[in-house]
């Protein structure tokens, strides 16, 4: 049973306030932006598969004091399963993080991921690597717990969402790129954590 991936995010994105977030390349993008406009500032998407999780672990342990979100995938989180065992070591305290499994490869036209097959459980291997609280979410219902659970949580939390694979319709772009997310979410840092992270080069 699977679910839509844009309802879910509007489930999370109302129990968020003060959050950073990571979010994967692809159509979740702008689902993400739409569904909790009021992250925008506070989230920054990873272009490259396997970067997500491990890139917000680095920001968890950075600020151990704030709650860091994680929007993986399924297939970005199958690119660098070795995250997984350095949260089971590490146990940050304050990492929640969701792999949307839609078992397929959808920003390139929707290949397969080794989910597809039923065989391949990502909260599976997670536990198996020392993450204790790692879930699979088949409703939505049971994914807005996961999110009540894993927001109040101190150690690594991991909800699996089994989302189906239809983009929402009718949906505004973001109207950035890269660079310029970047700095909307630097600057949100800088301003939220009262520090300065990156100030002006020396050529201007």
């Amino acid at each position: 049973m699977s679910y839509s991936r844009f309802e879910a995010m509007k489930l999370l994105g109302a129990r968020l306030a003060d959050e950073l977030v990571i979010l994967s390349l692809g159509g979740a993008v702008d689902e993400w932006y739409n569904a909790a406009p009021h992250m925008r500032d506070a989230s920054l998407f990873q272009q490259q598969l396997g970067c997500v999780t491990p890139e917000a672990f680095g920001l968890a342990v950075g600020l151990p004091h704030r709650r860091i979100v994680s929007l993986d995938t399924d297939g970005g989180l199958l690119f660098n399963l070795g995250i997984l065992a350095t949260l089971g070591n590490e146990r940050p305290e304050n990492l929640f993080i969701v792999v949307w499994d839609n078992e397929q490869y959808q920003s390139i036209g929707g290949p397969a991921t080794h989910t597809a097959k039923g065989r391949v459980d990502l909260a599976a291997i997670a536990r198996g690597a020392g993450v204790d609280q790692a879930y699979t979410a088949a409703t939505l219902e049971e994914f807005d717990a996961h999110c009540a659970a894993g927001l109040a949580a101190s150690e690594p939390y991991i909800v699996v969402a089994k989302t189906d694979g239809i983009l929402e319709p009718g949906i505004k772009r973001k109207h950035s790129d890269g660079r310029e997310d970047k700095y909307i979410f630097v600057r949100h840092v800088e301003a939220t954590e009262g520090v300065s992270i990156m100030g002006p080069s020396e050529h201007n």
